[in-house]
């Protein structure tokens, strides 16, 4: 069964740090790129980062660029979300998403919800 398990959200204080983790099993992780969305209440899901199947390459939202950083980890089929400077405008609740390549559909975890707030 392939699945994605996101953990790592919380409460944290602006100008804090949290760092999420998504744990891939069911599929060859190596194979595919990988991101992180986040939704915030009554807005619309929006693209946070991407990173390549090799890690090579990686891409940022304009609002989270110099404070996130995705990474990954093809050995522990892991991918992550380091997220420094923290404002409340980053809450949100936070979805790992498997790209759909060779002809496989695209796979969301469950979501983790991140607060930023004093």
């Amino acid at each position: 069964q392939m699945q994605l398990a996101e953990s790592g959200g919380g409460l944290v204080q602006p100008g804090g740090s949290l760092r999420l983790s998504c744990v891939a099993s069911g599929f060859t992780f190596n194979m595919y790129s990988m991101s992180w969305y986040r939704q915030a209440p009554g807005k619309e899901r929006e693209l946070v980062a991407v990173i390549t199947a090799a890690g090579h390459k990686t891409n940022y939202a304009e609002s989270v660029r110099g404070r996130f950083t995705i990474s990954r980890d093809n050995a522990r089929n892991m991918v992550t979300l380091q997220m420094n400077s923290l404002k409340p405008e980053d809450t949100a609740v936070y979805y790992c998403k498997r790209s759909a390549q060779y002809g496989n559909p695209e796979i969301w975890g469950q979501g983790t919800l991140v607060t930023v707030s004093s």
